[in-house]
């Protein structure tokens, strides 16, 4: 039998470079071997969206960007300036985003066992491609949340608002098309002083994206549901994830406990390294659908 990189119980290594190194088709059938069969979870990243024009923080291929803290947006009137000035030419390459392989994929192997997703995305493309259930732990970008009052408005009208508000970089659809696009949709601009920002229509209040910004917490009820939905598959796969913030790694730490495998799927290292069973460095779209190949076809455990 040929070498594998699966590795149970105590036994939990970080999986050296020669294993990492193996012909992707040999993990991939160790991949169909660990899922064939299982109820399984899917925690997904910023990297499986990257094939759809998306950037990620911290991939090989990056830009380079400071998130917006949840404290200075709150805080700071200039702060929101900046924020709202680059989502507005961001949005346009946000709002015309499509699901990539990867997506479409995940959506399939519903018919494979994947129970449902957890998603650290803001972008919708999960349930785009037609996924459920899908938690998107982190809120979704294409809603609008009072901070004063909690009226939610939809974000392609809050677009509207801004622009009108803002004729002189409004710009044309082309020019906003070609803005420098960065990570949560965002996009860089040069002088953001003048922006004017747009109050809530109910109340007045200060008007955020209905996602979580980085030093925000997740509501527990949502965290709460992300478990339930892991405690009740026998396996959990991360992809396009380098579990870097806590809120996802946490999920990878509790399966670890419970002796279920975890399987990773990222281009670089992650945090959640040690914890693997298997785990493959490679792009998300190649790796899940190969994944639905080998299910499709019905595949056999090596020995069986």
């Amino acid at each position: 039998m040929r070498a594998t990189n699966l590795r149970f119980g105590a036994d939990w290594l970080p999986s050296p470079p020669e294993v990492l190194a193996r012909p992707l088709d040999d993990q991939l059938d160790d991949l169909a071997s660990l899922i064939n069969g299982r109820s399984w979870t899917a925690l997904t990243g910023a990297g499986i969206s990257t094939d759809s024009g998306i950037p990620d923080y911290r991939g090989p291929e990056s830009p380079r960007a400071t998130p917006m803290m949840y404290d200075e947006f709150v805080g700071s009137h200039k702060a929101r300036q900046r924020y709202w000035a680059r989502s507005f030419l961001g949005w346009p390459r946000m709002r015309t985003a499509e699901p990539n392989a990867g997506h479409r994929a995940l959506a399939e192997l519903a018919a494979y066992g994947l129970n449902g997703l957890i998603t650290q995305n803001v972008d919708g493309l999960h349930h785009a491609a037609g996924s459920e259930p899908v938690i998107d732990l982190h809120g979704r970008i294409t809603k609008i949340i009072c901070l004063d009052c909690g009226q939610l408005t939809e974000r392609a009208d809050h677009q509207q608002r801004l622009l009108d508000l803002n004729p002189q970089i409004a710009g044309s659809e082309e020019d906003l098309r070609h803005a420098e696009f960065r990570p949560d949709g965002d996009a860089v601009v040069d002088d953001w002083s003048d922006f004017r920002v747009a109050p809530c229509l109910n109340c007045g209040g200060v008007l955020k994206p209905d996602v979580i910004f980085f030093g925000e917490s997740v509501p527990k009820e949502r965290v709460q549901r992300c478990y339930d939905l892991i405690d009740s598959s026998e396996a959990l796969l991360v992809a396009g994830s380098s579990l870097a913030v806590m809120s996802g790694l946490r999920f990878v730490r509790h399966d670890a406990r419970r002796g279920r495998p975890v399987i990773i799927v990222n281009r670089g290292a992650t945090r959640g390294d040690d914890l693997a069973n298997l785990r493959i460095d490679a792009g998300t779209s190649e790796v899940l659908t190969g994944l639905v190949a080998r299910l499709r076809d019905g595949y056999r455990p090596v020995g069986h």
